[in-house]
């Protein structure tokens, strides 16, 4: 590898190597070529150029791969900008000679496409410069355009995009024929052409005034168009040129608008047309964009979730100064689509528009607008939710009830309420303690106004509401008590209204479930108080049969709640709640069967809805009680659960009896017992085994369900790593929460409150910032799957048998797609029993079991549905794991083996390869050693398959979980691995973005087989290290984030093992780049990497992140804005202008990583953001005192009641204030042009919270280092001996005054950590004594500030644990204070 660095191409070495390998030497050469051109003298390079362009302008015929001609592009063209111009034309003509060649084979498309890519960069690098040859070019590759095959068709568009570039409005002439060819291939069959599409479009409407012009109708239903049957990349792509057009179109950029009279666009015009889509989807468009087609026909989910990322878009690029001037009509715009009736015409298509319009709002509100501001449009929403809620009143009140209008209005206005609350509760939750001027002001009347959404009519309401206090009372805890003595007065004195029963019990619950979130809990007495009221409720229901359903259930509900205060509180009330649960369910069989004889259909409802509450109390009694639990009150427990079990056999035929109606209730009453029995030991039920079996198996397998309703927990069961297989690296972007509703299975992303109520005092799952339980049939079906799991290991191996068996009978008995569903269900069942053997440490059973198993799974790995030969996969490699046999092992692989030999298509080579990956993954390396060279050499050999990319991805997926398994058992076969690898990333299209996926985890799976071998200098380690380095090279310069993601993770490997070889001058600048990428994962990988880095070599690290800024002003370094914290999303416009938006100032990296920690919600992210700045601070904070001490005071300046900070580095008010009055000028800036001349939000309070504990550790740290950082005298002499020296008690005001600005803020959590740091600063400098007045301490001249600082401590409405802590502070004042 070395022969290849040198300026020109070593022509004898690549002549003495293989064919193989000379791909690989001449991207090496252009990789130094690359690096050299901008350092090199430029007479050096003038003197070879000729000969240099030779070499480039051979290569392009010589069929280079896509990184090849990416490179050897970029080369030419910063030849051509550095050294003479004069035979740019020439090579120009070659190129374009090239494209308008009539040779269309397969062997020359590389060739054409090389010269394609060579036209882009020209263009790109020089643009003006070839101003005169641009018409000739554009047309030339517009007519190829029209005959290319996909991947021609993607390279010219991405080459038309940096033709468009470069040139500016200067290639205004040919703007139209862009946008006619290009227009027509937004619908194309390629998604890589669509993006592409996109991408140049999005660059065409820069300059292209028609486009959001007299075009912008057009433009959008083109949009539409091109959402359908899209996938996530199309929809990024496609959603930014839209959200970017519409942005446009309503606030022109000022270059064209001096240009040209253009007609501005009315903010009504843009959100209408936005508005089509989402509501109408993509096809069969009226012209006219405010004519909504009347109900009927499905709106296409594919294009109301782009649209919805459309409007992120938009007012992500207009900014959060404007949201905040039109955020009343921005909502009452997105608040309208909810509510319309196309956006609701089933309750599954309701939940996922809900979910579409919170995650706008959430996106737009919770990122772009600082906390000032949040509290405004806190205050909007409450008066949407009032306005709403009067207009329901109306209808509930009009004595008039044949008013049908009306009652549709109110179907619909829980949409809405249910949009507005949650955004309203997710609102004031990150508010925290800064949101009390809501809570306090009494205009506002938050309280008052949600509180009376708990009357709805409708059930999502009332929930939604409920919630939204529950996160009120989790941001103010000392609302908590209150509020629930409210509810209970309420609820006692509206006890006849059904609404107020259901609406306040709702209330109480979502209330009781918060309290572990607030430090201080409630008074132990509430406890009694539920108590009482739940059986008052419980008793009185029987009394009034309007009201016999609400007050059931809420009775219950009230009781399950209470028991998530845990055993302290509930050991009281034990007793008395087991006397409860007992007398719910008959005593007998005698009883069960009597029962069956008496009652109507509405007693029955009741009863069931009674039990499943009764049931559902004792599974939350049961989770969060687990102390209680003595073997005494298990056998208590189990004699109602054991009458709920007979219960279950008898229900069919009371349904049978009285109708259909009390399905769901049965339903519910099977989920609550499935979830109790999932929690208990199952040895306390194994009487019962047999039934409960039946159950469960007739659940899932569907017998008595005419839906195909299938689990969700296939996904979770398969491995990760298996996310390239099944797409579900999806739940790992920004998008989750919309395209979840785009997954294949039954009701997918649909969660919502009203499916189960329990949930509103549940804790959240990780990650979910409401709580969503998935439908009812879903649900039960997941946890008849889950308790299956649980019981099979406990089951005797007959009845095993039998099970399987019948498994495949029913597989066999289903036909289409209820086959597919009863398949998936049965296979998460399989799944899940094998995981509990796993951890169970159980085998399988003997011959006759396994085999029915595994012809059970054989069978599915041939299966043409994915996600299915994905769960066979893996279920084999778990039986593997649990029979542990080597013959078994081998009969597994050798089927598999044989299969693979003698397959041709593309459904049975993909799921026995990955068979034989998970075999591995599963057994280990030494299990499965003797098959480990057949395994490598047939997937090798599968992954060479050119004419499927799906064959070549499940290979290359299944060969790296083998080199993962091995281990050094690996060791001899990397080189091959290697070269396959290498010879892949240089030959595979980049629209494959799967198979570069899997090839950057093959990557990554052999450095870590080599691992501290990389360090060595031997030839075979070398030639094995410079290859893993071309791999990352290649992959990191992918246009698929997952790829760039997982070459970051390659390199983040190859520095652990091998630092010296790992160049940081190059990796941290990407990285930073990275950090405001549009892409969740890339931030992940991006800020993981540098958390590595930062923990050996900080310094080198921050010095690197600043040379980004110095080269700020260079055009190559097109990734750097300069600015101080990173603005909120807006900041993330990969590729939407030249910058794409990393701010590094003064301030360095750590400065824009403090500025993420205000705009990432991810807590994977947060948390390696806050071992970043822990590793940089400990390195580097003592050495660089005043520069860390200034960042945590900047940061800390920002008090809450700013919605804007001044720039880091000491911005002058008086200038801020000038730059805050509008005046015409301003308002023709252009886009987001607000957000560069300064940040867009302050740092929030959670941000500052951290700054005062840096200032803690920094305090801490200074300790450990010198004495002088204590001692005035000391500190003072050894300035004068080194001005450049510098100590903590140098800086000891401004650390009381970063303390005091803590200790007063809003924020509760920051008070706490303004005291602490206070404390710190006292004892530390307690007896430091002032050397110009002896007898004296440094301290005493601050004793006014330490005082102002404790003062709102100890004020009336101060929550307690603040006082304590101020308390302490005092105690370590005393030590030094002296009275006057």
């Amino acid at each position: 590898m070395e022969l290849a660095h040198s300026l020109l191409l070593n022509e004898e070495a690549l002549a003495q190597i293989t064919e193989a390998k000379r791909p690989v030497f001449i991207f090496e050469w252009l990789r130094f070529l690359d690096k050299v051109l901008v350092a090199a003298n430029k007479t050096d390079v003038k003197e070879k150029q000729k000969k240099l362009v030779e070499q480039l302008t051979g290569l392009i015929s010589s069929s280079p791969g896509p990184p090849t001609r990416k490179l050897l592009a970029k080369n030419l063209a910063a030849l051509y900008s550095i050294g003479d111009t004069f035979t740019v034309f020439q090579t120009l003509d070659k190129c374009n000679d090239i494209i308008k060649s009539k040779d269309d084979t397969a062997a020359y498309l590389p060739t054409k496409l090389a010269a394609v890519a060579c036209v882009g960069a020209f263009y790109e690098k020089m643009g003006r410069m070839l101003g005169s040859a641009f018409p000739e070019t554009v047309n030339n590759l517009l007519k190829s355009l029209k005959s290319a095959e996909s991947q021609g068709r993607s390279e010219i568009l991405m080459s038309l995009q940096k033709v468009l570039n470069g040139l500016g409005g200067a290639a205004a002439s040919c703007h139209r024929d862009i946008y006619k060819n290009a227009r027509s291939l937004l619908t194309d069959r390629s998604m890589a052409v669509r993006c592409a599409v996109a991408k140049c479009l999005l660059e065409l409407q820069n300059e292209a005034v028609f486009m959001w012009t007299a075009e912008l109708e057009n433009v959008a239903t083109l949009c539409f168009k091109a959402l359908e049957n899209s996938n996530y990349g199309v929809r990024v792509a496609v959603s930014k040129l839209l959200g970017t057009v519409m942005a446009t179109a309503l606030i022109p950029k000022q270059a064209t608008v001096m240009r040209q009279n253009v007609k501005r666009a009315t903010l009504e015009e843009v959100l209408e047309l936005m508005a089509t889509g989402f509501l109408r989807g993509g096809s069969g468009f009226l012209k006219s964009g405010g004519e909504m087609l009347k109900v009927g026909g499905s709106v296409n989910r594919e294009v109301r979730v782009g649209v919805t990322q459309a409007y992120v878009v938009f007012v992500t690029t207009l900014g959060g100064q404007w949201l905040e001037r039109n955020f009343a009509t921005f909502l009452s715009h997105v608040l309208d689509l909810v509510s319309h009736p196309r956006a609701t015409q089933t309750h599954v298509e309701a939940v996922y528009s809900r979910r579409c319009v919170s995650f706008i709002l959430r996106a737009t509100v919770g990122s772009l607008l600082g906390e000032k501001a949040q509290i405004a449009a806190a205050k909007d929403i409450c008066q949407a939710i009032g306005k709403q809620m009067k207009a329901v009143e109306a209808v509930v009140n009009d004595a008039n009830s044949e008013n049908k209008a009306g009652a549709a209005d109110v179907a619909a206005s829980q949409h809405v309420m249910v949009c507005a609350l949650q955004e309203l509760g997710s609102l004031v939750q990150s508010l925290n303690a800064t949101a009390s001027p809501l809570i306090q002001e009494p205009s506002i009347g938050l309280l008052e106004t949600v509180t009376s959404v708990l009357l709805h009519p409708s059930m999502a309401a009332r929930l939604a509401a409920a919630w939204c206090l529950r996160c009120v009372a989790v941001a103010l805890p000392f609302q908590l008590t209150p509020f629930l003595d409210r509810c209970a007065e309420r609820l006692n004195n509206l006890k006849t209204s059904p609404e107020a029963v259901s609406g306040y019990s709702f209330a109480m619950a979502a209330l009781l479930g918060g309290v572990h979130q607030c430090p201080l809990g409630i008074p132990h007495a509430k406890g009694k108080m539920v108590v009482s009221i739940a059986e008052d409720l419980l008793r009185t229901a029987a009394q009034n049969s309007r009201l016999s359903l609400q007050r059931t259930q809420a009775g219950w509900l009230l009781l399950g709640a209470l028991m998530t205060l845990g055993p302290s509180v509930v050991r009281y009330h034990l007793p008395k709640m087991l006397l409860l649960w007992r007398n719910v369910f008959p005593r007998s069989l005698k009883e069960l069967e009597a029962e069956k004889a008496r009652g109507d259909s509405f007693t029955w409802q009741v009863t069931l809805e009674g039990r499943a509450g009764a049931l559902c109390a004792m599974r939350s009694f049961v989770a969060h009680c687990p102390e209680l639990l003595t073997e005494d009150v298990i056998r208590k427990l189990m004699t109602p659960i054991e009458c709920a079990m007979t219960m279950m056999s008898h229900i069919p035929s009371v349904i049978k009896a009285h109708g259909a109606h009390l399905k769901a209730s049965a339903a519910m009453v099977r989920l609550r017992l499935y979830d109790i029995l999932a929690l208990l030991p199952p040895k306390t039920y194994e009487g019962s085994f047999n039934a409960l079996l039946r159950e469960l198996v007739a659940e899932f397998t569907l017998t008595d369900n005419s839906a195909n309703t299938t689990t969700s927990l296939l996904r979770s069961l398969c491995h990760y790593d298996d996310s390239v297989l099944l797409g579900s690296w999806l739940q790992e972007t920004d998008h989750k929460s919309i395209e979840d509703q785009l997954q294949p299975n039954s009701a997918s992303g649909s969660g919502a409150l009203e499916h189960d109520p329990s949930s509103i005092y549940l804790r959240i799952p990780a990650g979910e910032a409401v709580p969503g339980p998935l439908p009812l049939g879903v649900s039960v079906i997941d946890a008849s799957v889950a308790l299956f799991g649980v019981v099979f290991p406990h089951v005797s191996y007959k009845h095993r048998l039998q099970m399987l068996d019948h498994f495949a009978e029913c597989v066999k008995q289903a036909k289409g797609v209820r086959q597919q569903a009863v398949q998936l269900n049965i296979f998460t069942a399989v799944l899940s029993a094998l995981k509990g053997l796993a951890e169970n440490k159980s085998t399988l059973g003997p011959e006759e079991v396994r085999k029915s198993a595994l012809t059970l799974v054989m069978g599915a790995l041939d299966n043409p549905n994915p996600i299915l030969r994905c769960a066979a996969g893996e279920a084999l490699g778990r039986m593997a794991q649990v029979v542990g046999e080597a013959t078994f092992i081998a009969r597994m692989a050798q089927y598999s083996f044989d299969k693979l030999k003698s397959a041709r298509d593309v459904v049975s080579r993909t799921g026995h390869s990955l068979a034989l990956g998970c075999l591995h993954r599963y057994v280990g390396g030494i299990g499965s050693g003797q098959h480990l060279k057949t395994s490598v050499s047939i997937l090798l050999a599968l992954a060479q398959d050119g004419t499927s990319p799906e064959v070549q991805t499940w290979s290359l997926h299944s060969l790296a979980l083998i080199v993962d398994s091995s281990g050094p058992m690996y060791r001899g076969y990397v080189e091959p691995t290697l070269s396959l690898v290498l010879t892949l990333l240089l030959t595979v299209p980049p629209s494959h973005t799967e198979v570069h996926q899997c090839l950057g985890r093959c990557l990554g799976a052999i450095i870590t087989t080599v691992g501290p071998e990389l360090q060595g200098n031997g030839a075979t380690i070398s030639t094995i290290r410079s290859s893993c380095l071309v791999g990352c090279a290649i992959t990191q310069d992918h246009s698929d984030s997952l790829v760039q993601a997982a070459a970051i993770s390659c390199l983040q490997q190859l520095h652990m093992f091998a630092p010296r070889h790992v160049n940081l001058s190059s990796l941290v600048p990407s990285l930073c780049v990275h950090l405001c990428s549009s892409h969740l994962l890339l931030r992940r990988a991006a800020v993981a990497c540098l958390r590595q880095l930062a923990q050996r070599e900080a310094a080198e690290v921050c010095e690197y992140a600043m040379s980004l800024a110095k080269n700020a002003g260079d055009k190559e370094n097109s990734g750097i804005n300069i600015n101080t914290f990173t603005p909120g999303a807006g900041s993330r416009r990969d590729g939407h202008s030249r910058h794409q938006g990393v701010n590094i100032t003064e301030t360095g990296l750590e400065g824009v990583l403090f500025g993420m920690l205000d705009r990432e919600t991810d807590r994977k992210l947060c948390s390696d953001i806050h071992d970043t700045l822990g590793h940089m601070l400990s390195s580097l904070a003592v050495e660089n005192l005043s520069h860390w001490l200034m960042l945590c005071k900047d940061v800390l300046a920002a008090s809450s009641d700013m919605s804007t900070a001044a720039p880091l580095g000491g911005g002058k008010d008086e200038e801020s204030e000038k730059k805050d009055e509008m005046d015409d000028d301003t308002m023709f800036t252009t886009l987001g042009e607000e957000d560069k001349t300064k940040p867009s939000v302050a740092p929030r309070w959670a941000t500052r919270v951290f700054a005062a504990d840096c200032l803690c550790r920094v305090i801490m740290l200074c300790e450990n280092a010198n004495k002088a950082h204590f001692d005035l005298a000391l500190a003072r002499s050894a300035r004068l001996k080194n001005p450049k020296n510098d100590f903590l008690v140098l800086h000891l005001s401004d650390l009381i005054r970063m303390a005091f600005m803590a200790a007063t803020d809003h924020s509760n959590q920051l008070r706490m950590a303004g005291l602490q740091a206070l404390e710190d600063i006292i004892k530390k400098f307690a007896s430091v004594p002032e050397p110009e007045f002896p007898g004296h301490v440094i301290l005493e001249q601050y004793q006014a500030n330490v005082g102002a600082a404790l003062r709102p401590a100890f004020s009336q409405d101060t929550p307690s644990d603040i006082t304590a802590k101020a308390c302490q502070v005092l105690k370590s004042m005393f030590r030094w204070y002296k009275p006057n």
